[in-house]
C-alpha cells in the first residue's frame, strides 16, 4: 500500500496503517507529535502502537530539537542477524543441548558475565576502539558515572521483555543467528535522566503530553543529551556484535567448519542526523528501522512466526525507514490474563524454547500479524529472505 495523510497535524502525518484501524488514544499520540512547532514531518508504520508520549511505530523528523521519550528508554535497540555455511538438515537433533550451549554463552534477563568480555578474544569480532568508547564513559550524566562496572559486564548480554537470540533457518534452509537487543540498563538510566531534564525545561511546560519534552539545538541540554544518546546508541551495538560473536564461537565449537556471512546490523530506536527536501532533520525512528535505498534491514515477527530480511526501497515520503516488528496488538497483562500455558505451548510447537509461565505475555497471539504488516509496506522494503524459528532464547 502506500500512505495516507491524515489531517490534525501542523506538520504532514503519513500513514502505512489504516488511520481506521488504529486506536483512539494513537492517533492522539501521533496528532500531539505532529503539532510540536519543532517536527518537519511524521511517518507511521504498519506495526504502530501506543508508547510513552509518542507511538511505537512512528518516524520523526524534528529540525533542531529531539524529544528524548520519542526515542525510547532502550536507546539503541535493534537487530543483526548472520547467515552461516549451514543447512537446517546439518543440525544436530538436540536443539536443546544447542539452545543450552547459547544460554550459557549470553546470558539473559537480570544475568551479566561475572567479568567483563574481553573483545579482543572473541574470533570475527570487528567493533574497534574499545579503549576509546571507554573513556568515554567518564563524560555521560554524572547521574550514572558510578555505574561503569555494571555496563561492562552487562555488555554481550541479552535482558528479558521482547529480546531474543535465535538459530533459524530460511526457505532454502540455510541456518541463521538472528538476536534483537539493546543498551541494557547504562542506556535505560541514561533516558530516563535526559527525559526528566527535559520536563523541567520552560519552553515544555505547556505541552499536550509532558513525556514530548524536547531538547532544542545550541543549548547545553541538547548538547549533553546527544553526547549521550550517541554514546548509549554504539553501547547497543557493540552489545549486540559481542553476543553474536559469542554465538558464533558455540556454533564454531558445536557445528564442524561452520563459516559465517557479515552480519546485517540495524537499530530501531535511535536518533539519527539526515536531510529532506534540502532540510537538515533529526529523525527519531521509535520502534522503526532505517531503509534507504538498498540497505539491508530486519524485520522480525514473534518467537514462532517467522523474521524477514529486507532491503530498503528509500521511500523519501516515509523518512527512508520501515516498520521494526510485527508490532504487539495487546499489552503484556492482557496477554497473561488472556491466554494460558497450555495456548502458548501450542503457537510455538516445534520451536525448541522455554515453555514456562514466565514467557506467556510473548506468545505470538500478543504480536500483529507479521504477513499484513509486511504487505502493508510494500513501498518501503523489498524481501530478501523469511527465516522461520528453530531454537528461541527469551530472557
Amino acid at each position: 500500500m502506500t500512505y495516507r495523510e491524515v489531517p490534525g497535524g501542523r506538520a504532514p502525518i503519513r500513514m502505512w496503517a489504516d488511520p481506521d484501524e488504529v486506536e483512539t488514544n494513537v492517533m492522539q499520540q501521533l496528532r500531539n507529535v505532529a503539532n510540536l512547532p519543532w517536527v518537519q514531518g511524521v511517518a507511521v508504520m504498519p506495526d504502530v502502537h501506543h508508547g510513552k508520549g509518542a507511538t511505537v511505530g512512528s518516524v520523526i523528523a524534528m529540525r533542531d530539537a529531539v524529544s528524548p521519550a520519542a526515542v525510547g528508554v532502550d536507546i539503541g535497540c535493534g537487530m543483526t542477524a548472520v547467515k552461516t555455511s549451514y543447512t537446517a538438515s546439518g543440525l544436530p537433533d538436540n536443539l536443546a543441548y544447542l539452545r543450552s550451549k547459547l544460554e550459557q554463552a549470553v546470558p539473559v534477563g537480570f544475568g551479566h558475565h561475572k567479568r567483563p568480555v574481553d573483545p579482543t578474544k572473541l574470533h570475527g569480532l570487528k567493533t574497534t576502539d574499545w579503549a576509546d568508547f571507554w573513556k568515554d564513559f567518564d563524560r555521560l550524566a554524572p547521574s550514572v558515572r558510578g555505574k561503569r562496572e555494571r555496563a561492562e559486564v552487562q555488555m554481550g548480554t541479552l535482558g528479558g521483555g521482547n529480546h531474543f537470540l535465535e538459530v533459524c533457518a530460511d526457505d532454502e534452509g540455510a541456518v541463521w543467528i538472528v538476536l534483537h537487543s539493546g543498551s541494557r540498563n547504562i542506556g535505560k538510566e541514561l533516558a530516563e535522566h535526559h527525559i526528566g531534564e527535559a520536563r523541567s525545561l520552560p519552553h515544555n511546560q505547556d505541552l499536550p503530553d509532558r513525556d514530548l519534552a524536547v531538547f532544542v539545538g545550541g543549548t547545553p541540554q541538547m548538547d549533553a543529551y546527544r553526547r549521550d544518546l550517541f554514546w548509549a546508541q554504539d553501547y547497543a551495538r557493540r552489545n549486540r556484535a559481542v553476543m553474536m560473536a559469542l554465538a558464533c564461537d558455540v556454533l564454531r565449537r558445536h557445528l564442524p567448519n561452520i563459516t559465517f556471512e557479515q552480519p546485517i546490523s540495524c537499530h530501531h530506536n535511535y536518533v539519527a542526523e539526515e536531510r529532506y527536501d534540502d532540510v537538515d532533520v533529526l529523525v527519531t525512528r521509535k520502534g522503526a528501522i532505517r531503509a534507504g535505498s538498498g540497505e539491508f534491514g530486519i524485520i522480525p515477527g514473534s518467537m514462532a512466526t517467522g523474521t524477514y530480511i529486507v532491503k530498503g526501497l528509500g521511500n523519501a515520503s516515509a523518512f527512508n525507514s520501515a516498520s521494526h516488528g510485527a508490532g504487539r496488538r495487546m499489552s503484556r497483562n492482557k496477554a497473561k490474563r488472556t491466554f494460558t500455558l497450555a495456548d502458548f505451548k501450542a503457537q510455538t510447537e516445534g520451536v525448541e524454547c522455554r515453555k514456562d509461565t514466565g514467557v506467556i505475555d510473548e506468545i505470538p497471539a500478543a504480536y500483529k500479524d507479521i504477513e499484513s504488516v509486511m504487505a502493508a509496506q510494500s513501498d518501503l522494503v523489498e524481501v530478501v529472505a523469511h527465516l522461520r524459528q528453530l531454537i528461541c532464547i527469551k530472557g
